[in-house]
């Protein structure tokens, strides 16, 4: 399998998937034509979506061409040169990709070696299930499961922060309720700037923050580019 799964879209203050596009591009090698599922879209049109992304890769040659305009979603998946699922609401997009049978059709896919990149809720799809998302339910899916590319859960955007005055729950308070009901799953903290990537068998962590680890029975803690994370996989 070959994944590129990235916390964030843009970093405050910059450009739209600015700071992620060199290995975005170094990621998809060769591979010039990427199929764009933009079903996480929920206050703007799935065609303004891949024109946004179309913008940015296209700086890199790369052609966007989404689902949405597909008569035969599943073909178009399964023919694709690479697949990317871009961020947003995760329950939009997860309803929608199970209405027309894309988690099965994404997984096969990648088992074959097509290269999947996403961000945000793209990442989180690319998990076991959802359930270690940010969003909120707006939309109720057939189920939670996702495409189950990789074993472990990402919490994307992940934040250590909190606020003064705030007396509601932190993000870590979050996924320990999460651990405390599925015990056997980890949970990774991706900080925004960073990226998960997965290739010859082995997975990384890319960028300048460390990475949070969580497991029931186990003190959460940090790891960083460079560290070994077999124990993921």
């Amino acid at each position: 399998m070959r994944l590129l799964l990235i916390s964030n879209s843009t970093n405050a203050g910059e450009p739209y998937l600015q700071y992620p596009l060199d290995d975005i591009d170094r990621f998809l090698g060769t591979v010039r034509e990427v199929v764009f599922i933009p079903y996480a879209a929920v206050t703007f049109s799935y065609a303004e979506y891949e024109a946004k992304v179309q913008a940015r890769l296209g700086e890199r040659g790369i052609r966007v061409r989404s689902v949405h305009r597909a008569k035969d979603p599943v073909r178009m998946i399964r023919e694709a040169q690479a697949i990317c699922v871009g961020g947003g609401n995760t329950f939009a997009l997860t309803k929608k990709m199970h209405e027309q049978g894309l988690m099965r059709a994404v997984l096969a896919c990648v088992r074959r070696g097509v290269p999947y990149l996403g961000w945000s809720a793209g990442s989180n799809v690319a998990c076991p299930t959802i359930c270690t998302t940010n969003d909120m339910p707006i939309v109720e899916p057939e189920s939670f499961k996702a495409i189950g590319a990789v074993k472990f859960q990402i919490n994307p955007h992940y934040l250590d922060a909190n606020p003064a005055g705030h007396a509601g729950e932190t993000r870590e308070q979050r996924i320990a309720e999460y651990i405390e009901a599925n015990p056997r799953r980890y949970v990774v903290g991706l900080r925004e700037g960073c990226m998960l990537n997965y290739e010859d068998g082995a997975l990384k962590l890319i960028g300048k923050r460390p990475m949070r680890i969580f497991k029931k029975g186990i003190t959460p803690y940090e790891v960083n580019a460079g560290d070994d994370l077999s124990f993921l996989l």
